[in-house]
């Protein structure tokens, strides 16, 4: 049998993300599989007359990049030509936004929705210049009479409506609160802001995507992932049908990531019983290609998000009032109750759980349910995990950390909303927002995604966000003192992901023996400066000791 590789990656930075964080030159690949890492000399001999060599003169390889939390369907299905592109810096105020849906609406037939995806209120001129002022539906009646509008913002926790898609739900012009809702009014009339809950009510008045709609939308989320380097990510949150999608193409061999998928039993405000019903009903997955697509589990939410105060908090905001669960129930008490039934249960069937949960209070009230659902009914090595944990504890890493539980975070969005949440929550409290440095030094199992189309699935940007905690707009420090090192921020994307995923056995480190999933930069990751790591490109991406993209 020949002992030649098929890959081999010579004279560059092979940062391993082994235990001793290894710096080698050379990696060789045989059959999908890492076989060799260490000096240029020790893969000479594995080169043959078929072999492909990459020379890197002194780029950087590192694991392949995990997305620990990507909505892979939602990311694709919210990318133009899907919907209209409203990020910052796309657009920069209202005017333009509008401008964008009056052009929409000039080819779109009467009585269709347009959907736009990514404004932040914070960013859009007229706004910063007047904060009292904000979207309003009459911006969109102007230049949309004849078609129902959802704007969703860039946390995909409010949207922007205009008064053709509130007739079209049904809800005429006085509306009444859904339960776990927000509707912003003025005069008793919808503005056409809604938040939490009530965004809900017009994203399911839009006609679901069809099987092939959604499979283009993962196809398309993958590919830019490859771009980016990214070979993994969780998928947190499917439906029924995305989990046919995701089964499709790997079992046809079009799947080119590994995804980890958690089932969506019940959405927020549901109530515990509806959860177990739907959750002991769901269609079991055939499960034919496991190392592209897997479920491992479901999510659920706690709460809500810090810029729309639905964070359930232990200390006011700086405007007054705590936040709450966003589970059933009218009060504190029922709506825990709830939680822990939902929790206990998930558990007990063998899942993994990841819970939306962002607020100290909510926070502690899930680490407790693990907790209980552990102790009464013990797995081997259950894996939960808290997804978000902007407010994160100090007392709950503790336990998280002494009971083998972990914890997502999105430097990315740390990145987005820093400056913002000064005014939601006070200077002190933002700038301990994502406490990565203190949740790892508790030995909590920490790892990073981008909670894309939340943000762009720029892991470049996580880590020197991560290394900075530098804000986005005003370029400001926050939480100088939960900065992280290079060595610690990657790993949250590599190895400690794929603990998240049960897999840091077979991935998430560049070892002998593991799959040869990797991320090769263009740059010295080692010695860049933390404001230029942005910048960096990704040269190539490999996946299976396959190259599933090269740069241009």
């Amino acid at each position: 049998m020949s002992q030649t590789a098929d890959l081999v990656l010579r004279r560059g930075k092979v940062l391993t993300v082994d235990p001793a964080f290894t710096v080698a030159s050379a990696v060789a690949i045989r059959r999908g599989t890492i076989v060799a890492v260490g000096a240029d000399g020790d893969v000479v001999s594995m080169i043959g007359p078929e072999t492909t060599v990459i020379e890197l003169d002194g780029a950087t390889v590192v694991p392949g990049i995990n997305d620990a939390h990507l909505h892979g369907v939602g990311y694709g299905m919210t990318r133009p030509p899907m919907v209209l592109d409203l990020l910052h810096p796309s657009v920069m105020s209202i005017a333009e936004i509008v401008r964008a849906v009056g052009t929409a609406a000039e080819t779109t037939p009467p009585g269709t929705w347009i959907r736009g995806r990514g404004w932040d209120q914070a960013l859009l001129a007229e706004c910063r210049a007047d904060r009292s002022r904000a979207p309003h539906r009459r911006d969109l009646d102007a230049v949309s009479p004849h078609h129902p509008v959802l704007l969703t913002d860039f946390s995909g926790h409010a949207a922007w409506v205009n008064t053709v898609a509130i007739a079209t739900t049904g809800l005429g012009t006085r509306v009444a609160t859904p339960p776990g809702g927000i509707i912003d009014t003025e005069d008793g009339e919808p503005t056409g802001i809604v938040r939490e809950a009530a965004v809900a009510v017009f994203s399911e008045a839009i006609p679901a995507p069809s099987r092939a709609e959604q499979i283009d939308a993962i196809e398309a989320a993958v590919a830019e992932c490859a771009r980016r380097g990214i070979t993994s990510y969780t998928d947190p949150g499917l439906t029924a049908s995305e989990v046919d999608a995701y089964e499709a193409l790997a079992a046809e061999g079009r799947l080119h990531a590994r995804v980890t998928g958690l089932l969506l039993p019940q959405r927020p405000v549901g109530t515990a019983a509806d959860f177990k019903d739907v959750l002991d009903n769901w269609p079991t997955p055939t499960g034919t290609n496991q190392l592209r697509f897997r479920i491992a589990g479901v999510k659920i939410f706690a709460d809500g998000i810090p810029p729309n105060r639905t964070s359930w908090m232990s200390e006011p905001y700086e405007d007054g009032g705590h936040g709450c669960l966003s589970t059933h129930g009218d009060t504190d008490d029922v709506r825990i109750a709830e939680l822990h039934t939902m929790i206990e249960h998930a558990h007990r069937c063998g899942h993994q759980i990841g819970v939306h949960v962002t607020g100290d209070r909510a926070i502690d009230a899930v680490v407790a349910g693990f907790i209980t659902a552990q102790r009464d009914a013990p797995n081997a090595d259950p894996r939960h995990y808290i997804i978000h944990a902007d407010f994160l504890s100090r007392a709950s890493m503790t336990l998280l950390s002494a009971n083998g539980f972990g914890a997502n975070m999105n430097p990315t969005i740390k990145w987005v909303i820093a400056d913002a949440e000064n005014d939601v929550v006070g200077p002190e409290r933002a700038g301990y927002e994502m406490p990565y440095r203190d949740a790892l030094a508790a030995g909590v199992t920490v790892t990073s995604g981008s909670d894309a189309p939340v943000t762009s699935p720029d892991w470049l940007q996580g880590i020197s966000t991560m290394i900075l905690r530098e804000a986005r707009g005003s370029g400001a420090v926050s939480g100088p003192d939960q900065r992280i090192d290079l060595e610690a921020a990657l790993r949250t994307y590599t190895i400690n992901a794929a603990w998240q995923d049960g897999a840091e056995g077979w991935k998430g480190s560049i070892e002998t023996g593991k799959v040869a999933d990797l991320c090769v930069l263009d740059g010295d990751l080692l010695t860049a400066d933390p404001h230029d790591i942005p910048h960096l490109t990704v040269r190539y991406t490999v996946l299976d000791g396959e190259i599933i993209y090269a740069q241009a």
